[in-house]
């Protein structure tokens, strides 16, 4: 073989070598680069929260009850008529109460705002949580805008099947994300059967086990029922306004 011969296939190996390189295959699965950074106007959002699934006007009143493996849990949910401003916007306080076992556990101010097209947005939450009575910390407080957070949506205006997305964003704090199941669910819980709930498949990538559906029905203007899927616990609609 010529040293002239060599040297061409030589070139040619290079070449191949180089096109494969540079071959880049397009993925649908965002990389763990992809920035989530949504842009917020604050005249784009309003405390008038009117989403047919997440209805959330000053006095509603929701009550909940389920047999966990932590013991008996009662949830109430109550919209006081109280806002406050976070990243520039007027929030709902979406004021959450558990108990467990008869004994205080936890009391959250969520902040919920809709935008204009009906979505209903979730600006962070401040959390005390009980022991005995008395405070012992504040595990799982966020604020968007504060230390990298961003609001996510809590719930869709038009809920679509297979539609996935961001409820929270605090990196390694708060990364809950929901997809949309069902649109056209029949529900029983104690106080009624519901139809035409949607139904969501809620998780978290920072807990493997924090996996749950969730079933928001139109009659109630919120959520009527809540399954863990590693237990199979249910935390069931009990009263609501």
């Amino acid at each position: 073989m010529t040293k002239k011969f060599s040297l061409i296939l030589i070139i040619l190996a290079l070449a191949i070598i180089g096109a494969i390189t540079y071959v880049v295959w397009p993925s649908a699965t965002p990389t763990t680069t992809t920035v989530y950074a949504p842009t917020i106007d604050s005249a784009d959002f309003s405390t008038t929260i009117t989403n047919p699934w997440l209805t959330l006007m000053p006095g509603r009143k929701f009550t909940y009850q389920g047999q966990t493996a932590e013991g008996l849990e009662r949830v109430e949910i109550e919209i006081t008529g109280a806002t406050k401003t976070v990243m520039g916007v007027e929030t709902v306080v979406y004021s959450d109460h558990v108990w467990l076992n008869g004994e205080l556990a936890e009391d959250t101010r969520d902040y919920l705002a809709q935008d204009s097209a009906g979505n209903v947005w979730y600006f962070g939450e401040d959390v005390d949580n009980y022991e005995n009575g008395e405070i012992t910390d504040h595990d799982g407080s966020w604020l968007a805008g504060t230390d990298g957070a961003q609001p996510g949506i809590w719930f869709k205006a038009n809920p679509q099947v297979g539609g996935e997305y961001r409820q929270e964003y605090y990196a390694g704090e708060a990364e809950d994300t929901a997809e949309v199941l069902s649109t056209n669910e029949t529900v029983s819980t104690p106080v009624g059967e519901f139809t035409g709930c949607v139904k969501t498949y809620d998780w978290t990538p920072l807990d493997p086990d924090a996996q749950e559906h969730k079933y928001y029905c139109p009659v109630v203007g919120g959520l009527v029922l809540e399954v863990d899927l590693q237990t199979n616990d249910r935390v069931e609609l009990i009263a609501f306004n």
